[in-house]
């Protein structure tokens, strides 16, 4: 089979379905190739949370940016996305962290966020029952939000439909070019589809598809488990983020009130597995029962791992290439879902008008990558 179109994306996930969908918008026909099913990839192992505060002005910017989108996409999409505002709540458990905080607020409601550092009475009024030894407070901002990435990628994917088409279990095993520019992709199953752009938008698989072209793209994967609970009553609102080396971040999902939640392993767990641990269940109970002791006994239903798509400065990578057509829009830090409405409609009018809508250069391919997002 040979199809033609004017972009080609690799990768079915938040990122390429959201780029996917902006590009369709913009009147381009986009066929999309996905190597299993959408969100098969990082997307359908997040567990939805959608935050706006990071360190860097422009993670800040494209961060309340892409709340707008995700603000907006019951009327813009037709559907309800379970979308949620339950704010997001990062404790303080040091004098260190208590300055941090309160030095990268500063910067947040200098860029206009409703953020603001709140003392340990009112944490106690907002998640009922929360262990407040050693807790000094904490950064919250009550916009913040969650939804369901599964409903949004199937929403994104039904509108790139209407000029082009979504291919699942397409697996891209090579990027053709001539002269220096990408001409075609060819797929597994043998065949071939042709246009002059090419999107790398394949999450922690993004530099094994850029060595297709003869890049080394410095995307890496790194597994982290997570879990969901039995469902109980609601009785608190907000993700809620320890950042202690032992810590986690969990949340109530909207309706059914299970608690979901993760953390970071320490050491990281780098490579492409995405098997699960005994220890991982066993540390999660025992991080979220101590922040919220009437946790201790609930009972963990379910848990899994993901891909986090790292780079080396926790930010993402969104540019052109060396190879003419061919861009690379990924190493998403785990922020994957929450930023990538926005990332998707940067990267669409980027390729679309040649240039991005506002100052991306912290996300260049080729950078120092000295700007560090700290709120990882």
């Amino acid at each position: 089979m040979k199809v033609t179109s004017d972009v080609i994306v690799i990768g079915g996930g938040i990122i390429g379905c959201a780029t996917g969908y902006y590009l369709t918008k913009k009147g381009l026909a986009v066929n999309l190739l996905e190597k299993n099913y959408l969100t098969a990839g990082s997307t359908g192992r997040c567990i939805g949370g959608i935050r706006q505060q990071f360190s860097t002005e422009l993670s800040i910017k494209v961060a309340m940016e892409s709340m707008k989108k995700f603000a907006a996409m019951k009327d813009e999409l037709g559907r309800d996305v379970e979308f949620h505002r339950g704010g997001y709540l990062f404790l303080a458990h040091s004098e260190d962290k208590k300055e941090s905080y309160t030095k990268l607020i500063e910067i947040q409601q200098a860029m206009g966020l409703d953020v603001s550092y709140i003392d340990v009475s009112e944490i106690e009024k907002i998640v009922p029952g929360i262990d407040t030894t050693d807790l000094l407070g904490g950064a919250y901002c009550p916009s913040d939000a969650q939804a369901n990435p599964f409903l949004i990628v199937d929403a994104y994917a039904r509108v790139i439909k209407e000029r082009g088409n979504v291919y699942t279990y397409k697996e891209v095993t090579a990027v053709d070019c001539q002269k220096g520019k990408v001409n075609s992709v060819r797929t597994r199953d043998g065949d071939t589809f042709y246009a002059p752009v090419v999107v790398n938008a394949a999450g922690p698989y993004a530099r094994e598809i850029g060595q297709m072209v003869n890049l080394d793209i410095p995307i890496y994967p790194e597994r982290h488990e997570a879990m969901i609970t039995e469902q109980m009553e609601r009785f608190f609102d907000m993700m809620i983020v320890d950042y202690r080396p032992d810590g986690c971040y969990f949340n109530q999902k909207w309706g059914k009130g299970s608690i979901i939640g993760c953390y970071t392993p320490i050491p990281n767990v780098p490579g492409h597995d995405l098997g699960t641990s005994f220890e991982f269940g066993k540390e999660m109970g025992r991080r979220m029962g101590r922040i919220i002791p009437k946790l201790r006994n609930t009972k963990i239903i379910r848990q899994w791992s993901g891909s986090y798509e790292m780079t080396q400065d926790g930010n993402p990578i969104l540019d052109s290439s060396d190879v003419d057509g061919f861009w690379v829009v990924g190493g998403m830090c785990g922020h994957g879902f929450m930023l990538g409405p926005e990332i998707g409609w940067i990267a669409a009018t980027y390729i679309s008008e040649g240039k991005p809508p506002y100052d991306i250069a912290e996300f260049k391919l080729h950078r120092d990558f000295s700007s560090i997002e700290v709120m990882k």
